[in-house]
């Protein structure tokens, strides 16, 4: 790990007004919520590029009024951790009517981040993602014809990306953050494998870690503690997902009318091709991520968590299913956790029609550390 000094910001700054993407507070509507892209650099720890100074995209949404305000800010920096597959300034920045879950925490004056994981977005990419034979066969047809004439032979024989590299990326993100605006401690929020990632990380650094938010987290009691002894495992280096998979995923688990609207679909897919040049040429497009080796996360680490944690679980969700997140609920150790049961909701929660009580939840949460004066339960939404 290189030293906080030499994790700088090494990109030029982008303050971009975006406009307010959610309700703004009373006193300060006028407020223009700003996107800044920040590039923090990393000795990383990618087996496959070990050792190499690497560039993790960290976008930043907040009002001018809410950063000027530093003295205020303890409570209040935020950042945004994403899941398996999708970057985090797609995942929580979506440019739609009011889906940015970034631009509503910033309108209610929160210093709210996200990061892109090596391999992901506009971070560094290691370089085996860039040859199509480094994919399972399956995906290699998949591009038989457009990218390539025929299956071929990979170089690459392992998974890219482990557990540790990323905790060891969202480290160097998480003091840049702790530097920049002076706070000891930021909260997290992640989806998916975002949760091994936020949790296993809020494990190690309770110091580090105000408060928790898990959607959909990727727990599992059969995680095994320590790291295998073959890390990253054997298998293809990175995955890719076209549009056409993207949207039967997510159609296979709606489960009541209008659970999510297209037009919003379709914008997340816009953002998914502009945060992939690469894999954007790559027949009709699609979004390349690397495969990543997970350890860490069961319930050793999970019963020693004192961080408070709230956790929502989608009714529909077919890719983390709710008994996964309760078994989280009930193996967590910290006495401050909540779980919502949401209702009308998937995987995708945040991209669809109910996506306002999963940020108002969010919200209550990192304000008050409850829902609906509830610092320890199960709470139902949207039935």
């Amino acid at each position: 790990m290189i030293q906080s000094i030499e994790r700088l910001l090494v990109g030029a700054v982008a303050l971009l007004p975006l406009g307010a993407l959610a309700q703004p507070s009373h006193g300060e509507r006028s407020q223009e919520i700003l996107a800044v892209d920040h590039y923090v650099a990393n000795e990383s720890t990618v087996p496959a590029i070990a050792g190499q100074i690497t560039q993790l995209y960290v976008r930043e949404r907040a009002k001018p009024a809410t950063v000027q305000r530093r003295t205020a800010l303890a409570d209040r920096v935020v950042l945004f951790v994403h899941g398996a597959g999708t970057p985090a300034e797609v995942a929580f920045d979506v440019p739609y009517e009011d889906y940015s879950w970034m631009g509503y925490l910033a309108a209610a004056g929160f210093d709210v981040f996200s990061m892109d994981m090596t391999g992901y977005g506009r971070s560094t990419r290691p370089h085996p993602m860039n040859d199509a034979c480094n994919l399972s066969d399956e995906h290699q047809a998949a591009l038989t014809g457009a990218v390539l004439e025929r299956t071929c032979a990979p170089q690459h024989r392992q998974q890219l990306t482990t557990i540790a590299s990323d905790w060891d990326d969202i480290d160097a993100v998480v003091e840049y953050i702790r530097d920049l605006r002076q706070v000891e401690r930021v909260s997290l929020i992640g989806w998916s494998l975002g949760g091994p990632r936020a949790g296993g990380y809020a494990a190690q650094h309770p110091d580090k870690v105000a408060k928790l938010v898990l959607l959909a987290p990727a727990y599992s009691r059969e995680t095994q503690a320590a790291a295998p002894a073959q890390a990253p495992a054997e298998g293809a280096a990175f995955n890719i997902q076209s549009h056409a998979d993207f949207v039967a995923n997510w159609d296979r688990q709606v489960g009541c009318e209008n659970q999510y609207d297209p037009a919003a679909s379709a914008a997340v897919w816009r953002e998914m091709l502009a945060s992939d040049p690469v894999g954007a040429t790559w027949g009709q497009g699609v979004r390349r991520a690397p495969n990543t080796t997970v350890w860490g996360w069961g319930p050793a680490a999970v019963g020693r968590t004192r961080t408070p944690t709230l956790m929502i679980a989608a009714i529909h969700d077919r890719q983390i299913t709710p008994d996964r997140v309760r078994a989280l609920y009930d193996d967590l150790g910290a006495e401050q956790k909540v779980l919502i049961d949401l209702g009308c909701a998937s995987h995708a929660a945040m991209w669809e029609r109910n996506h306002h009580l999963l940020f108002r939840a969010s919200l209550d949460w990192l304000l008050t550390g409850a829902i609906d004066g509830m610092q320890q339960g199960i709470v139902r939404l949207g039935y």
